[in-house]
């Protein structure tokens, strides 16, 4: 496809360009925006110029709901399962499609990691003999002569089917286990947990835990929410429930392979649970695996606005002028929260009293300001004088594990959470802040446990009898659960370093741990001032990141902006990392080097306008509120990503970069993350799309390349999309006290909305039960709102790269039309036109349910 540099698009033609282009949009989601293929008044494409019929209403047709789901079973015939969705094979496992890995004898000191070790051979089936059971496949394969495993189906839901492969007792020692489906040779493969080198995984093969790495700045692979699911773009979705050591070959031993291999160990007998799932399209994969592992826990509302934060606090008195300087700049913000050290020692549940003597003084003064705030943690107890008693105490108890392996921290090994009296104390400890204010934590580190070095074992031993060969994962979900099960019911804030699999259940929000303060790549060689070394990554891997958990069950992401690593970033690092953060669903602001927005120095080269910029971005952010919370709280039926790679949204382009993105249905995002780059090349899906910032109306399913200045995003809304936002005077999403800190949860206010007309008739369905519907027709606008529980005081509707009105009706009567834009903001109702962003139309209405006609000038 030719790349084309962005040219502004008339008004008129406009009209013509969606009519063509318009039914290419994003497939129909869960949440949100929906697409009709006929005029909403009179059944067909072309416009009816006509007012409405029926008084105050106009006559919508029921929008076009997604294709039913194909049926989908599996089959086995012929040494072969086979996953079938509508006649279409999805996946194969044919007679080397079960494999068990035989040894010599268990070793106690191997760590069984198929990343570093594999067994003496590999077993596959040449018999199966049918039993006969209930399930939709119940077969007793045979591996030679003297090995057999039960292999089991079962369908838990249309699409979803649970299944597991058991080795019977008798024959040689087996240590491992391997799926190794036939895949489609072409098809792409997202998934399988957080990753900084591309969300796409043809080609290459991923450790399902972490791996000492001396190549690396941080010495190890990064690894940390591996998760054992992987879907395929073709509408299909695997997931192997089991905790041990594990590597998947994505097609890179053979292009039409899936290879998950285990390393069970002595734990080969209990077999291997696995699931199969299919979908019409591959977004809607992840739902079976939310079904089959439970809804992602959302934060509060509140902590989708932006934090701040530093590194290291020097005192109250810093923080109290912080939460000053937010409000006195005008910066909208939610939140902050405290990161070490704040206690007299790690492990120890007090505020330094030399550091903050009142902090119960100080949490009311965040509250009182619209702010929220968390804590940094970890499960540790240091070796330190003044955390003695706190650490005696576990130690009399027995609260840490009977074997430690190697620890990684500095403070000594982790509590055994395994052990029920040491995770009720350690909860017991952690309401010592939850009952004082404290909103949420930072859950840090806690990745001691690990399976080995090479092949060689870190032995740990639990109170419950567990050993790392688990532990290295199921840790997770106990330190997690710990601080999760004391928020609030209407949520709360955990930003947590690592997960696992099923951890969705109690992580809000996933961090990558410490990014570069750069613009480096992963694994990108690094000269900087004679210091030389390979880049764990900056706001490439950040990006990449975000767009590899979505699919993998992490919904929310939020990297350190910035960056950590060799901070402070310089002026264009830290402005593009918001540009891009400001267009995710948590916007998290602070560094390595504990410098904030507003603090200007030599080496972080911030100034004025850099300042003017953040604010911007930040508000952009906190207004976004509605749009993404609304798709937020589809996540347990629908299943789909808040931030979705191109490559999986639309798999019929067979492209698939880690630069860009859809947040939610109707914005594409595409961050500048090389280094003095000052336009943007990227593949626009189909559909038409309007530039957010110049109303510029770009065709899809095309190469473009557009401008792109610092301080500039390059972000478009989908033509036909509608996008809910926030008044442009908010400042925070928590609760406030101050009568100038303008909340929404003190009054919601008036809905704004951005619209980029379109031809076919759109709806977006707010998570209050707000409906916006849109239909650009060739002489007409219509536009139809009802309110829901929320948003009841009427809504502000700004449409976009529209021909000039000649005049607005709502209800079949004339609205008046005002002389600016300031008589409009004063006035109950009212519309102007513009000619900013191609022509903008903006229509104000009162509370209530509205039918809107905008006759549009010849």
């Amino acid at each position: 496809m030719p790349t084309r540099r962005a040219l502004r698009t008339s008004p008129l033609p406009l009209l013509a360009l969606a009519c063509t282009v318009a039914c290419g949009g994003a497939p129909a989601d869960d949440a949100g925006a929906t697409d009709s293929d006929t005029d909403p008044t009179t059944g067909s494409t072309s416009d009816s110029s006509t007012a409405p019929t029926t008084s105050g209403t106009t006559a919508w047709e029921e929008e076009t709901e997604s294709e039913p789901e194909q049926p989908v079973t599996v089959e086995w015939s012929e040494l072969e399962l086979r996953l079938v969705r509508g006649g279409d094979v999805l996946l194969r496992f044919p007679a080397d499609g079960f494999q068990l890995g035989v040894v010599a004898a268990l070793d106690d000191g191997s760590s069984y990691d198929p990343f570093f070790l594999a067994p003496d051979q590999w077993l596959t089936v040449t018999a199966a003999e049918d039993l006969g059971g209930s399930a939709a496949v119940d077969v007793r394969l045979s591996f030679g002569t003297d090995v057999r495993a039960r292999l089991t189906v079962t369908e838990a839901a249309p699409g979803r089917f649970a299944a597991s492969l058991v080795p019977e007792p008798g024959g040689p020692v087996l240590a491992y286990m391997r799926l190794r489906p036939v895949v489609d040779a072409g098809e792409g493969f997202y998934g399988l947990g957080e990753y900084f080198d591309a969300a796409e995984h043809r080609g290459r093969v991923r450790a399902m835990q972490l791996e000492y790495d001396p190549q690396i700045e941080s010495q190890y692979n990064e690894a940390h929410v591996p998760v054992p699911f992987i879907t395929g773009t073709r509408g299909w979705g695997l997931f192997v429930a089991d905790p041990h050591a594990a590597v998947f070959d994505v097609a890179a031993a053979a292009a039409d392979r899936v290879e998950a291999t285990f390393g069970t160990g002595p734990d080969t007998a209990g077999g291997l649970a696995f699931h199969l799932y299919a979908a019409n399209h591959p977004l809607d994969v992840t739902k079976h695996y939310y079904a089959t592992t439970g809804a992602p826990k959302l934060p509060a509302p509140w902590a989708l606005g932006p934090w701040i934060w530093r590194d290291e606090n020097d005192d109250q008195a810093q923080v109290e002028d912080d939460i000053a300087t937010i409000r006195e700049l005008d910066l909208a913000t939610s939140a902050i929260w405290i990161d070490r050290p704040y206690q007299s020692a790690v492990g120890v549940f007090d505020w330094n009293p030399t550091q903050f003597p009142d902090a119960q003084a100080m949490i009311a003064k965040i509250h009182d300001l619209g702010l929220r705030l968390a804590l940094w943690h970890v499960p540790y107890v240091d070796d330190d004088p003044a955390a003695a008693a706190m650490r005696d105490e576990a130690e009399t108890n027995d609260f840490f594990p009977p074997e430690v392996g190697l620890v990684t921290s500095n403070w000594g090994e982790p509590l055994d959470l395994t052990n029920p009296a040491a995770f009720e104390w350690w909860q017991d400890h952690i309401r010592e802040y939850t009952d004082h204010g404290v909103d949420g934590f930072k859950l840090d580190y806690a990745e001691d446990i690990t399976v080995g070095l090479g092949g060689a074992r870190t032995v740990w031993q639990f109170a419950d009898g567990s050993s790392e060969r688990t532990m290295h994962k199921l840790y997770q979900l106990l330190y997690h659960r710990a601080y999760a099960e004391l928020l609030p019911e209407s949520g709360g804030f955990l930003l947590c370093r690592a997960g696992t699999y099923g951890d969705q259940q109690n992580v809000s929000v996933i961090w990558p741990g410490d990014l570069d303060a750069n613009m480096a790549a992963h694994r990108e060689k690094v000269d900087d001032d004679g210091e030389s070394y390979v880049a764990v990554g900056g706001l490439p891997a950040a990006l990449t990141a975000s767009l590899s958990l979505g699919p993998s069950g992490f919904p929310f992401f939020a990297s350190d902006t910035g960056g950590y690593r060799h901070a402070p970033p310089d002026r264009e690092t830290f402005v593009r990392w918001f540009e891009y953060t400001a267009l995710t669903p948590v916007m998290q602001v602070g560094t390595g080097s504990s410098d904030v927005p507003w603090e200007f120095t030599p080496d972080n080269g911030l100034d004025d306008e850099s300042l003017a910029w953040y604010r911007q971005y930040a508000r952009l952010h906190l207004r976004l509120f509605p749009y993404v919370w609304t798709f937020a709280q589809s996540l347990a039926t629908g299943g789909r990503p808040l931030q979705r790679p191109l490559g999986l949204a639309y798999p019929e382009l067979g492209a698939h970069p880690s630069d860009a993105y859809l947040l939610g249905n109707n914005l594409l995002v595409a961050p500048v993350v090389a280094r003095g780059a000052t336009t943007r090349k990227l593949s626009l899906p189909p559909g038409a799309w309007l530039d957010w910032w110049t109303g510029e109306v770009l065709q899809g399913d095309t190469d473009v390349t557009v401008d792109a200045p610092l301080g500039t995003l390059p972000l478009f809304l989908r033509v036909g999309g509608i996008v809910p936002m926030l008044r442009p005077s908010i400042d925070t999403l928590a609760e406030t006290t101050a009568a100038d800190v303008d909340s929404f949860v003190g009054d919601p206010g008036v809905l704004y909305a951005r619209v980029a007309p379109g031809p076919l008739a759109s709806k977006f369905d707010l998570y209050d039960g707000t409906a916006l519907k849109q239909r650009l027709g060739k002489t007409s606008l219509h536009l139809e709102v009802a309110p829901g529980e929320v948003f009841t005081s009427g809504v502000d509707v700004e449409v976009h790269a529209l021909a000039p009105s000649a005049g607005v009706t709502v209800d079949d009567v004339a609205l008046g039309k005002r002389d600016s834009a300031t008589a409009l903001d004063a006035a109950a109702d009212g519309w102007i036109y513009t000619d900013d962003l191609g022509g903008t139309l903006r229509v104000k209405l009162g509370p209530g349910a509205h039918s809107v006609l905008a006759t549009l000038a010849e």
